[in-house]
């Protein structure tokens, strides 16, 4: 098999190593393992003809559509069909509708862990979903909220006195909406995303400025100043990670960037009562 032929190599393998009998097709005169190309082609609604000449690298790039057809034809695992995508179109398939989005409890653990460095997990339209003890006592007691309110657009979009209260909100709020906007075009555009952004849009003339703007960014990683509610102003240094295997995931950790920092951020923890903790603002 030729290395220049990655796509018309995986399909053919993938092919080869399915069971027939299981998907319901006679085992007699049947001289090769797995399906055959014109099984897989009618599978996936598409020609025989049309299916050949891609696994035998004479086609272009089908379109994402049709690699859906053939995932499901070849009976893909998310990861093989994540793969199939790269080799198919370079990128990975847009994510699919996510209903309900939890964490693992071994992911919870890893938030837990650290202690001292406030952390969170947040869904592509900025809700966060899982947080440490130092996130909740630094940035805001998601505890307390229901789930709508922990969304962070929300937060910044819909109470005029926290957006009177940071002296850099339009940078922040800009930078926030040109991500949210990358991370959107990532997932899909969602009915309950359109939803977001519509009612963020009728609430918010500042957000629908900026949607309109159609500026886009990457989360990546900088410096935040976080105004707490009893001890002003805190810095931390911020880094965005993707959660693998949960692509509508990612963890945002805010590590305190000064000794001061570090010494606030525990004297927090060591004080605030278990049971009740200290809300404060996010920028």
């Amino acid at each position: 098999m030729s290395d220049q032929n990655l796509l018309g190599n995986y399909l053919k393998d993938r092919r080869s190593k399915l069971d027939a009998a299981s998907l319901g097709y006679s085992m007699t005169r049947r001289r090769t393992p797995g399906l055959r190309r014109e099984e897989v082609a009618l599978r996936a609604n598409v020609s025989t003809t049309w299916y050949t000449w891609l696994e035998q690298g004479r086609e272009g790039a089908p379109s994402s559509e049709v690699l859906e057809r053939l995932a499901q034809a070849l009976v893909l695992s998310e990861v093989e069909r994540d793969y199939l995508f790269l080799l198919a179109q370079n990128r990975l398939p847009q994510l699919q509708n996510q209903p309900e989005m939890t964490v693992s409890p071994q992911l919870q653990r890893l938030l837990d862990a650290m202690e001292t460095i406030p952390a969170f997990i947040k869904t592509p339209d900025w809700t966060v979903v899982a947080w440490n003890r130092a996130a909740a006592l630094v940035m805001a007691d998601y505890a307390s909220m229901p789930v709508a309110q922990r969304n962070i657009l929300r937060m910044l979009f819909s109470n005029p006195r926290k957006q009177a209260s940071m002296p850099d909100w339009d940078k922040v709020a800009r930078f926030v909406v040109a991500t949210f906007r990358t991370e959107t075009a990532r997932a899909g555009m969602s009915s309950s995303i359109q939803a977001l952004v519509d009612e963020l849009s009728a609430l918010s003339p500042q957000f629908r400025e900026l949607w309109l703007d159609q500026d886009v960014s990457n989360h990546g990683e900088g410096r935040k100043a976080i105004y707490h509610a009893t001890r002003g102003i805190i810095h931390l240094d911020y880094s965005s990670f993707a959660v693998d295997g949960s692509p509508h995931l990612s963890m945002v950790v805010y590590n305190p960037a000064t000794e001061y920092d570090k010494t606030v951020v525990r004297e927090l923890l060591s004080t605030a009562a278990p049971a009740r903790l200290a809300v404060s603002k996010i920028t």
